[in-house]
């Protein structure tokens, strides 16, 4: 009878173990914005303006002092922990040179989907040039679990 109860208990310790799902995750979508001189996006908090803002920044590069990701992010195990987001973009400096730059942001673990701002910095920004594609990652520890990017990454 001990044999038996110990048997059935192991069995039950190891199936946990390998049922124990590896957090699974998706960029849902990512929002890149010019930032103007005074760090805003947007005039007013409708989104027909913030677009005709972003339109007005592409046509005069001069306004420009930034650049943000808004990454809407979905975590489907829950307890997740470890979770940051990676946006990677590159672009064209002075001289026609290629430029990388890479800005990391820790996610609030949990299940269910939820808004992330990464901000790349005005150095950052004046160091990149012209923005040509970008990507977005989602890690969970050194996992990757997710990832979006544009179509000329």
């Amino acid at each position: 009878m001990r044999r038996w109860y110990i048997a059935v208990l192991s069995a039950l310790l190891i199936g946990a173990a390998f049922s124990a799902a590896a957090a699974t995750g998706k960029v849902v979508k990512v929002l890149p914005h010019f930032l103007d001189q005074q760090g805003r996006h947007a005039l007013s908090p409708s989104l027909y303006e913030r677009d005709a803002y972003q339109a007005q920044l592409r046509r005069n590069p001069e306004q420009r002092s930034g650049l943000r990701f808004d990454v809407l992010a979905r975590v489907r195990t829950p307890g997740a922990r470890n979770l940051k987001l990676k946006v990677e973009v590159r672009g064209v400096a002075e001289g026609n040179l290629p430029s990388e730059r890479t800005v990391e942001s820790a996610m609030k673990g949990g299940s269910g989907s939820r808004w992330t701002t990464i901000t790349l910095s005005r150095e950052d920004y004046a160091a990149l040039g012209e923005m040509t594609a970008w990507r977005v990652t989602l890690w969970a520890g050194d996992e990757l679990i997710g990832e979006q990017k544009s179509f000329l990454w």
